[in-house]
């Protein structure tokens, strides 16, 4: 069974490296991705949507990397080139070797937009 972990782990890589030959063997032919701004992308419509985003990105710090089954939980700190900085949350889904699905749950800024122990207005 291949390590679930090490190939999550390897597709964050892949853009911090600007690395599409990488990425492209991982995702599999029939992947879907699915964020707040996205709704079941397939591997072309990724992409061509997504994968331009690598250009932006400077580095993944994992915080959780969890494997349940065929998912790895996925909490980040990403680091882009104009500074800024946000954490998220992405569930892969990982099938023979192969990324299959994302999800991304959009986490927030760094450092956090609203004050600590205060709340956002509605």
């Amino acid at each position: 069974m291949p390590d679930t972990l090490a190939i999550a782990q390897r597709y964050f890589q892949a853009y911090e490296n600007s690395d599409r030959d990488a990425i492209e063997r991982l995702v599999s032919d029939d992947f879907r991705f699915t964020s707040p701004q996205d709704n079941q992308l397939d591997r072309n419509a990724y992409f061509e949507c997504c994968w331009p985003n690598h250009q932006r990105i400077d580095r993944f710090n994992l915080i959780h990397l969890v494997a349940n089954g065929d998912d790895v939980f996925v909490t980040y700190e990403g680091d882009t080139n104009t500074g800024r900085r946000f954490r998220n949350t992405e569930i892969l889904t990982i099938r023979d070797g192969r990324v299959t699905s994302v999800e991304v749950y959009f986490g927030w800024n760094l450092p956090h937009d609203v004050p600590e122990g205060s709340s956002a207005p509605s």
